[in-house]
């Protein structure tokens, strides 16, 4: 009876303690199965240790439940429950703090995006630099209708060179069966059939051409892009702050506001070096691009010139010669098609 009785006092007298610092808890992902987890095994008062000297006490301030069955077990459970409480807590926490920021941030980019359109607010302007953004932009255009054209040109001599072809096979056939005109028929047939062949050799041409365009304008212009678009957002952001800064500045002086005008210079610091770092990055890709167009664009003129001046002309050595110029392979007949070794 005793015994009961001094188990019944000790755990009126347990001590709550805090959970500790949370900023120091490791993160986890699976929010919500800590959270049901919490719900359905919360740390029980009589199932627990009784610890008299507060959290991490030593030894000698722990009073045995020898009452109590499985009390190791009990213990071992409401640790980790207090574990898994804590560690919830700490992402919970972690999160709000993410979704503050980034609702701050946007509220912001909002209101200065607003301001710009109105008048009412300051943008930041480097003349230089936006004066090539422009020119890039209006090059990419204008190379993606020169690629239009190119595929449309494409197309359209493909069904030419597939026509070739099939009435080569006709005047073929027709000088077997037509006696009469064998000789006719027969030099219409390999005409035919040579014009096809120099055909398939333009289209060899025609298709480097193209292919090279599309990845001068699909992937290295749209990278430059990329950068130029990530350029603008912080240059957004960075006014953003900047006129933060400025209203702050104009208010009052006391405590609180000198705080507050602290910490919005230091967050005023960390975007002007985001900003001044991506124009960085796009001022050095701008130089990179023209130099790589210049080289691309001269070669592949030179090219299609020189290839289609060729093929009009009939001069089926220097067609060939061309091809050989630039290493341009052409696909053996039957080879449209990848195997399919190729296509796994």
């Amino acid at each position: 009876m005793t015994d009961s009785i001094m188990s019944k006092a000790a755990t009126m007298e347990i001590p709550i303690n805090s959970n500790g610092d949370t900023g120091t808890l490791p993160e986890d992902d699976s929010l919500e199965q800590d959270l049901q987890q919490v719900m359905v095994s919360g740390p029980n008062l009589n199932e627990t240790s009784i610890v008299s000297g507060g959290y991490g006490g030593t030894a000698e301030g722990i009073i045995p439940t020898s009452s109590i069955k499985g009390s190791n077990m009990h213990h071992s459970s409401s640790s980790s429950s207090v574990t898994a409480e804590e560690i919830t807590r700490g992402v919970a926490v972690e999160k709000l703090e993410t979704v503050k920021k980034w609702g701050l941030n946007t509220y912001k980019c909002t209101k200065q995006m607003i301001s710009e359109r109105f008048g009412r607010g300051s943008r930041t302007v480097d003349l230089e630099l936006e004066a090539q953004i422009e020119v890039l932009r209006d090059t990419k255009r204008k190379y993606e209708n020169v690629l239009r054209l190119a595929r449309a040109l494409t197309n359209h001599f493909y069904n030419m060179v597939q026509t070739q072809h099939a009435l080569g096979d006709t005047f073929a056939d027709l000088s077997q069966k037509s006696p009469e005109l064998r000789d006719e028929f027969g030099y219409n047939a390999e005409t035919q059939k040579l014009l096809c062949k120099n055909g398939e050799t333009l289209l060899g041409a025609i298709n480097f051409f193209v292919s090279s365009i599309n990845t001068l304008v699909n992937k290295t212009m749209e990278d430059t892009l990329m950068t130029i678009k990530m350029y603008e957002n912080a240059r957004l952001e960075f006014d953003a702050y900047r006129s933060d800064l400025e209203e702050l500045s104009m208010g009052p002086r006391d405590a609180v506001a000198m705080a507050r005008i602290d910490a919005a210079q230091q967050q005023y610091q960390v975007h002007k070096e985001k900003y001044e770092r991506l124009r960085s990055d796009v001022t050095i890709k701008l130089k990179f691009l023209e130099e790589n167009k210049v080289k691309v664009m001269h070669k592949q003129l030179l090219l299609f010139h020189n290839a289609i001046s060729a093929y009009f002309a009939g001069n089926q050595q220097q067609l060939e010669q061309t091809l050989k110029q630039f290493n341009i392979k052409l696909r053996p007949p039957g080879a449209d098609k990848p195997s399919w070794l190729e296509e796994q």
